[in-house]
């Protein structure tokens, strides 16, 4: 099992050091549009989102198909502190659903994960369904990676002024508005999608949010993600450090 992902790891890796460069389907999306186009909607109905949310998730086939996420999530779900992979573990099944949708169809541009969240890798809709209720049910990193916490009084002000009303007073999230889990998120991950959102860059982020974060300085940015990343989550959400996911050894 490990030897499975120390070799999908290093396919990764070289995926990701093409970088934007990468010439193959992300070049040319068939679906989705630019942000500001007038026909974009960032949470449109239809497609395998749909389908998926509308299916029984199978756990066991979903720990089949985490498998291809453990190479780079590792088994834990866990993410790196450098911010190269997020935390997957205990995210909203239909933030899970949606991202992996809109990356299968373009509408969010993500050349290293792409040609792995494809059909032929993992599956249908079924297997967005079954992947993503095994990713809530893992337990959060005790440990996720913060910012220099210099500026934390700024960061709580900006965020019950900005933020709480669609991520949730705790960063909780809201699985049905499909606003992500942000508590306990790695502060480097956060920093690199916010400015990406921003940039509009990541091309399925919510208008609003855009729009919202524009005025914000620099100061600003780093005071309320680092804020952010170190909220607790629920006592029983987060795992035991040093745990490993007896799934995958």
């Amino acid at each position: 099992m490990k030897t499975i992902f120390k070799a999908m790891a290093v396919t990764l890796v070289a995926t990701a050091a093409l970088g934007t460069a990468w010439a193959g389907p992300m070049d040319k999306p068939k679906q989705g549009k630019l942000l500001g186009d007038k026909d974009y909607e960032w949470n449109a109905n239809g497609g395998e989102k749909d389908e998926a949310e509308h299916l029984t998730p199978d756990l066991a086939n979903g720990r089949e198909v985490y498998e291809v996420c453990a190479a780079c999530h590792l088994p834990e779900g866990w993410g790196q502190t450098d911010g190269t992979f997020p935390q997957l573990a205990g995210q909203h099944p239909k933030v899970i659903i949606k991202q992996l949708a809109d990356i299968r169809a373009l509408n969010r541009d993500n050349p290293t994960m792409y040609p792995f969240a494809l059909p032929d890798q993992i599956g249908g809709p079924q297997a967005i369904a079954d992947v993503s209720a095994y990713i809530q049910k893992l337990k959060m990193n005790p440990e996720p990676g913060m910012g220099d916490g210099s500026d934390l009084e700024h960061g709580k002000k900006l965020y019950k002024e900005n933020c709480a009303r669609c991520h949730g007073d705790h960063g909780q999230g809201d699985n049905d508005k499909y606003y992500p889990r942000l508590e306990g998120q790695h502060y480097n991950y956060l920093m690199r999608q916010y400015q990406w959102i921003k940039e509009g860059k990541r091309r399925n982020a919510n208008p609003d949010m855009v729009k919202q974060i524009q005025w914000m300085t620099e100061r600003d940015t780093k005071a309320v993600l680092d804020y952010v990343s170190r909220i607790k989550p629920p006592a029983d959400k987060i795992g035991v450090k040093g745990w490993k996911n007896p799934d995958f050894e």
